[in-house]
């Protein structure tokens, strides 16, 4: 039998936001948005995504629009908010949002790409 995870206090939940800019807590869910510069820069970052959600077995809910991505997260299992939750948004930030440092190897992108969003 597997243990219940901890669940995280709003006050905890609080504190691990604050290391997490532009994510945010309601109804019982961290959240984030994502904007992107169309839909195949959308369909690019729904498949990031998904491939470090499987990697980690945890899925977020996402909600996709053509120039927009949510990601909502919740340990289903536990009830509420778990380190897991903030361990795979961790990852997703800097994955997401990396760029190539300047003046390096890789020239990167020179549209807008991927940016953090508003909350809606």
């Amino acid at each position: 039998m597997t243990k219940k995870e901890p669940t995280y206090s709003e006050t905890e939940i609080a504190d691990n936001l604050a290391l997490l800019p532009g994510w945010y807590f309601e109804d019982g869910w961290i959240r984030r948005y994502y904007k992107t510069d169309g839909w195949p820069v959308t369909l690019m970052l729904v498949n990031a995504i998904g491939y470090m959600a499987e990697a980690a077995n945890h899925h977020p809910d996402l909600s996709v629009t053509w120039a927009r991505v949510g990601v909502k997260l919740s340990t289903h299992s536990a009830g509420g908010i778990t380190e897991k939750d903030f361990a795979l948004a961790r990852q997703l930030e800097e994955v997401v949002l990396w760029r190539p440092a300047a003046g390096g190897a890789l020239e990167g992108n020179p549209k807008k790409f991927v940016q953090g969003g508003d909350r809606r």
